[in-house]
């Protein structure tokens, strides 16, 4: 054997044990290859992102920000509605020079196109490239938050796309507590600080009670907890809260899990700069007031305002420690701009997967057997190095997802019995050729090489081709698509490898150590 020969074989070797490696278990890592929804069990979920809810906030906030500035230039400060998702209108007090205002909306209310009412007030309307951005980046938001709270929980592989304009498809392998996930993951965590109006009643009716005539179009009315003196939970009670929002759970810097003095969970948070300067204006000009603390339009507790607070607080409930750690996680991970609505929820079981796993691994080793028995009786001596070459593709195929924590789906089996007849015919292609050649004369080592070097041309043609299709399945394809393009992609590339330089360096073995082979089982 020479010794380019000896290397190539050593490289073939090494291949084999690097990745035959990678595919047994170990304590560390029980699973190599992760297993898809299909074959593991878990939960799918299709949702609809409601994209008004971030525009309605966003309108609110541009309300909120033209009280705001009008307060600051000393200016009398207008009365706000909002009208619509995307429209909000400012009453000016009679004979109020409109010329401030509007410099005010041109400086700070750029998203918004200004125009006068009949009756004389301002009317600011988002524009539609505005809101259209607006809810693109609301699907991505909603993306990354989700995303990153499933991953918080440990969930292996989770698979998050958007489908449609609004809508998002999840897949949840191997989740031991559905229902606490899927709750977690739809909780929208909006966290909202705003001034409560009056004190809280019993009923809706009582808490609008107390609020000036003036401001009953500027407030909304929430149910809240009512507790006792030991802080239990007592029932319902309903709070006015205005409609403003000044600061929101996106100027969190973060919130963890903790203790109050008397041992009862709860939330302590810290704020950004920003978050932090709105906090302690909000917080200082209000003192003696109440403060809401509002979670997805309920009141968690509504404390008096004692001083200014500017950099952090802790949220305080009726609490158990498994709702402040979830409550915590969403907070961290950020509040969704918007509510979800499930549209369709599957759950997977795991013995459906074990018999998904079962009946293809049967097909795989029926479909194998029948390939080689095939190969062995039209290749005789040939087909032992097709059927060496096929051993190694698979070694490598599989080796190959689990060093790059590829996930196998039910399609992804499909897609490796695919590769696998793939690469037989590439083998055929190269051995037919060979015969071709020796029909013609031409001695072994000759045939060999010009077998491989013709079938070379073709062989990537039909490769190519396939990738190319593959390449779209995965890019535009969902979870089990995406796991049939990816088997595939792994193994067609290292198709290309056992066809030319594994079965080649195998020819190379068994017929240059000889002088001048005549002879050759194919």
């Amino acid at each position: 054997m020479t010794r380019s020969l000896l290397w190539k074989v050593i490289i073939i070797l090494a291949v084999l044990v690097g990745f035959a490696a990678a595919i047994i278990p170990t304590a560390d890592n029980p699973e190599p290859i992760r297993r898809g929804l299909d074959l593991k069990g878990g939960t799918h979920l299709v949702m609809r992102v409601n994209v008004g809810d971030a525009v309605r906030l966003e309108t609110d906030q541009g309300s909120e920000m033209l009280k705001a500035q009008a307060k600051k230039a000393n200016l009398p400060i207008p009365t706000t509605r909002r009208v619509n998702d995307t429209t909000f209108i400012a009453m000016l007090p009679p004979d109020t020079p409109t010329t401030e205002y509007e410099r005010i909306a041109k400086d700070y209310l750029g998203s918004f196109d200004v125009s006068r009412t009949p009756d004389g007030a301002m009317q600011f309307k988002m524009k539609t490239a505005v809101q259209t951005a607006l809810e693109r980046d609301t699907i991505t938001h909603t993306v990354e938050t989700i995303d990153n709270r499933v991953n918080a929980l440990g969930v292996t592989e989770p698979y998050i796309a958007t489908e449609g304009a609004n809508r998002l498809v999840i897949e949840l392998p191997g989740v031991d507590d559905p229902a606490r996930v899927k709750d977690i993951i739809k909780t929208t965590a909006q966290l909202q600080f705003r001034l409560v109006e009056g004190e809280p009643g019993s009923t809706p009716e009582a808490a609008m009670t107390n609020v000036p005539a003036n401001m009953k179009t500027e407030v909304e009315v929430l149910p809240g907890t009512r507790e006792d003196a030991l802080g239990r939970s007592a029932g319902v009670e309903y709070y006015a809260i205005r409609k403003t929002v000044p600061v929101t759970g996106t100027d969190l810097k973060n919130a963890k899990a903790s203790k109050s003095q008397m041992g009862q969970p709860n939330v302590a948070f810290s704020l950004t700069p920003d978050g932090a300067r709105k906090f302690g204006d909000l917080t200082g000009q209000n003192i003696k007031r109440r403060l809401a603390i509002v979670l997805d339009n309920k009141v968690i507790s509504a404390p008096v305002i004692n001083s200014q607070i500017n950099e952090s607080g802790v949220i305080e409930g009726s609490f158990t420690p498994q709702q402040v750690a979830d409550l915590s996680l969403q907070l961290r991970s950020g509040s969704l701009p918007a509510s979800l609505t499930t549209l369709e929820e599957r759950t997977v079981g795991p013995s459906l997967g074990r018999d998904s796993i079962r009946q293809g691994v049967l097909a795989s080793l029926i479909g194998f057997i029948a390939l080689i028995l095939a190969v062995l009786l039209f290749y005789k001596g040939a087909g032992v190095n097709a059927v060496l070459a096929l051993l190694l593709n698979l070694v490598i195929l599989l080796g190959m997802m689990a060093l790059f924590h590829a996930t196998l789906t039910l399609p992804g089996i499909a897609g490796i019995i695919l590769t696998l007849g793939m690469a037989i015919d590439s083998n055929v292609l190269v051995f037919e050729r060979i015969r071709e050649e020796l029909r013609d004369g031409k001695m072994v080592r000759a045939a060999i090489e010009n077998g491989f070097s013709r079938a070379f041309g073709t062989i990537i043609d039909t490769h190519m081709t396939t990738i190319i299709s593959a390449l779209f399945l995965f890019q535009f394809g969902t979870g089990p698509i995406k796991g049939f393009a990816v088997t595939l992609l792994i193994g067609l590339f290292a198709s290309v490898f056992t066809a030319f330089f594994v079965s080649r360096v195998i020819f190379d073995v068994m017929y240059k150590s000889q002088n001048r082979p005549t002879e050759m089982s194919i």
